[in-house]
């Protein structure tokens, strides 16, 4: 498969999530990606969660449940170990929609709701940092030309 060259920022949509053009920093010191989640709860085999996204007042506050998951040790940053609720999901980038792995991580600091790690982007993609919104207005440019 030929790699997409993308940029550090960009839009994706997530079409299992019912989320679309939310904010992603792609981040190749990442090895995992993950989606800014915070009220997480496991409850009897299920698990809710509330995604926040204060750019998408139509999504910020909007509830998960997820009743298949898994139990991660992620390492953040600064070095310190945390558990993480994980779930499989999908993005969509380039028109393309791919499977991606997200921890539940509360990204509350960060400036971004949802981060892309390299295990996601490892063979599928190349990282130009000098760009930003390379799927987003791909994406932009095709609606316009259909109309």
């Amino acid at each position: 498969m030929e790699k997409k060259v993308i940029g550090r920022f960009d839009k994706a949509d997530f079409p299992a999530l019912d989320l679309y053009d939310i904010a992603v920093k792609i981040d190749t010191g990442a090895y995992t990606s993950s989606i800014h989640c915070k009220d997480i709860i496991e409850k009897e085999n299920i698990l809710e969660c509330t995604f926040l996204d204060d750019e998408h007042p139509t999504y910020n506050g909007k509830k998960f449940v997820f009743e298949d998951f898994d139990v991660v040790f992620v390492r953040s940053s600064n070095g310190i170990i945390q558990k993480r609720y994980q779930v499989q999901s999908k993005i969509k980038l380039f028109g393309k929609i791919f499977k991606i792995s997200l921890s539940l991580s509360d990204r509350q600091e960060m400036r971004y709701p949802v981060l892309i790690g390299r295990k996601f982007l490892t063979k599928k993609f190349i990282v130009d940092t000098e760009l930003i919104d390379v799927s987003y207005n791909k994406k932009v440019d095709e609606n316009k030309n259909s109309l």
